[in-house]
């Protein structure tokens, strides 16, 4: 494996490491461009306010989101991880326009995410991660 291949799936550890902790400003500094396409909802998360705007939202309800690591590969420009998603329902959870309040219950969910980086570089260009957004909720007995 080339040293960008180990710098590259080093920068994804340490990324998804930091957002477990809340390290916002560390994870930012993962970025070339801070950029997250969230393929179960469509949702876009452009630019470095939208993402703060998006790690704010999600750990509402679930400020102990954390991740585990299932399996990892580097192929080419792309790092691809199967991790186990955590967290416990402790916050306001917003659906389809309503709240939810804090049933206290914990989830675990399977995902997957691919991290793209710019050619020949260790930052992250775009997070795609791929889900059910259902998973959660029927984890949760909330679907």
């Amino acid at each position: 494996m080339t040293d960008l291949a180990e710098a590259r799936l080093k920068t994804v550890r340490d990324h998804m490491a930091l957002e477990t902790v809340h390290d916002w400003d560390a994870v930012i500094a993962t970025f070339e461009h801070p950029r997250y396409e969230m393929y179960g909802s469509g949702n876009v998360f452009d630019g470095e306010a939208a993402v703060r705007g998006y790690f704010a939202a999600s750990r509402t309800p679930f400020p102990d989101q954390g991740n585990e690591i299932i399996a990892i590969s580097h192929s080419d420009d792309t790092v691809l991880v199967e991790f186990w998603l955590t967290g416990t329902h402790s916050g306001p959870l917003r659906v389809k326009g309503e709240t939810i309040a804090p049933t206290g219950k914990s989830f675990r969910v399977r995902m997957a995410a691919s991290f793209e980086f710019a050619p020949g570089s260790d930052k992250i260009i775009c997070e795609r991660p791929y889900f059910d957004q259902g998973a959660v909720l029927r984890a949760l007995d909330l679907a």
